[in-house]
């Protein structure tokens, strides 16, 4: 299985760039790409942002649907999997979970897509359960 590992900011990238190995071992690929920050889910679905600002939820929608237009045409040679880690900050996890499935859900994407949230601070959510992030990772 194929990772495309999607974070809000290049500290996140460097602590993932640490932890995924531990995770998944060597049976998986992956890759991590960081972004200039959160923003918010767009409201029409379309990015209004200049994509050169590299924020992630406003270009997700169309992240998404890139990696669906992608991998879909390699769905018989490799299973793959998006993974996006935000923090949460003030926001209610459940709402915007919801948000997050209802944007995947509305650009018919195929691909597996998981939304992981640290509730505090990307940090804190990699020094909550040490024992955790050292189990290998199972598909």
């Amino acid at each position: 299985m194929h990772l495309e590992i999607l974070v809000e900011d290049k500290s996140g990238k460097k602590m993932l760039e640490k932890m995924v190995p531990m995770i998944i071992g060597e049976d998986h690929s992956y890759r991590i790409v960081s972004y200039k920050g959160l923003g918010r889910i767009p409201k029409n679905m379309k990015s209004g942002t200049d994509a050169n600002k590299r924020i992630l939820l406003d270009r997700l929608p169309k992240i998404l649907s890139g990696y669906g237009k992608t991998y879909n045409k390699q769905a018989h040679s490799m299973e793959v999997a998006v993974i996006v880690v935000c923090d949460l900050d003030d926001r209610c996890q459940k709402k915007f979970r919801e948000e997050l499935y209802e944007m995947r859900n509305s650009i018919f994407l195929k691909l597996e897509t998981l939304f992981c949230f640290a509730i505090e601070e990307g940090e804190a959510w990699l020094l909550g359960d040490i024992k955790a992030g050292k189990q290998p990772f199972r598909t």
